[in-house]
């Protein structure tokens, strides 16, 4: 599961209290077999039947509302197992979590604050695979070592088994520039659920409005960006000036992003390069041999949403730790 995905899980929980909505928290604990989403995913169900987020690719998630019927009516938490070896491509059996989920003011203001600070933060669930309901089995969030049960009054039991799982960041992607193939690359990041930041020029006019999927919009020039460029960051640097892209490219050189992406030919990467070096010549090596340019896969890409297709998964890959390879030839499963 990813912040981003939790962080939808969170408003539309909120949107549900303020109308009077029972909410249930479905958290996929532990796994046998294969499966389309591995342990960790989680899905809010309300009163109405709303289901907000997935625990698999579809075929689960009826059977999930169904079993947390019980659930809405006496608010007692309780572990359902699916057996898809006989129903589903994946034919693993799920043992997923279903507890009423009502967090505290005080856990959803902790929630938010974590989500603006960019920390990371963990989450952990209790249950015994082996037995349906049992009102010891919930799930707490720790955030800054402060322990926040997600419903009130709920006590951490010694007795069970735990799911552990730590979130990070929500992913940033910082683009710089504003043509047409940014607007696409912001609008295919956005419905990744990465957090999209556009910088553009102030003399091209540009507004937030430009960039459907941005969650940020800058007007700056180079000398005057501030970019906190953490490990859950990526830069991608398109202007289609050379000039912007050197002053830029200056200014950046000394933030360690997750990844750092260059539009354009090699040629123009290398007198990049080279003229960054020459005005400053205390630019890091380890800078230079980070960046990539020209940024994206080998896909035989031409049009600019193939564009921004090439260039996301290149950044998927790299901060994955992952060659890009066909799956077909790829030995064993498909997620260790």
């Amino acid at each position: 599961m990813t912040t981003h995905e939790l962080k939808k899980i969170v408003n539309s929980y909120e949107a549900a209290h303020k109308n009077g909505q029972k909410a249930v928290l479905a958290t996929v604990v532990a796994l046998e077999g294969s499966s389309y989403r591995r342990p960790g995913v989680r899905m809010l169900l309300l009163e109405d039947g709303t289901m907000v987020g997935a625990v698999s690719g579809g075929c689960v998630e009826k059977e999930v509302y169904r079993q947390a019927h019980s659930v809405f009516t006496t608010q007692v938490p309780k572990i359902m197992t699916y057996d898809g070896r006989y129903r589903l491509g994946c034919e693993g059996i799920l043992f997923i979590l279903l507890e009423p989920f009502r967090p505290s003011p005080e856990v959803i203001t902790q929630f938010w604050a974590s989500i603006g600070q960019r920390t990371a933060f963990h989450m952990r669930s209790y249950f015994n695979p082996h037995f349906g309901e049992d009102v010891n089995y919930g799930s707490v969030l720790e955030v800054n070592e402060t322990i926040l049960p997600l419903r009130e009054g709920y006590v951490i039991p010694t007795d069970l088994e735990s799911f552990h799982q730590t979130l990070p960041p929500c992913f940033r992607l910082v683009i710089i520039g504003a043509e047409h193939d940014a607007v696409q690359l912001c609008s295919m990041a956005g419905l990744m659920g990465w957090e999209v930041t556009v910088v553009a020029h102030p003399k091209e006019g540009k507004t937030a409005m430009d960039f459907p999927g941005s969650t940020d919009f800058v007007n700056a020039e180079a000398e005057t960006l501030h970019i906190n460029a953490d490990h859950q960051t990526a830069i991608v640097l398109m202007t289609h000036s050379y000039v912007k892209d050197l002053q830029f490219l200056m200014a950046l050189s000394g933030h360690e992003p997750a990844y750092f992406g260059i539009l354009g030919p090699a040629r123009r990467r290398e007198k990049l390069f080279n003229e960054l070096l020459e005005q400053n010549p205390d630019t890091p090596l380890e800078f230079i041999e980070s960046v990539h340019g020209p940024a994206g896969l080998e896909l035989g890409a031409e049009t600019p949403q193939e564009i921004a297709l090439s260039v996301l998964s290149e950044i998927l890959a790299v901060i994955n730790q992952k060659e890009a390879i066909s799956l077909r030839e790829k030995k064993g499963r498909i997620h260790a």
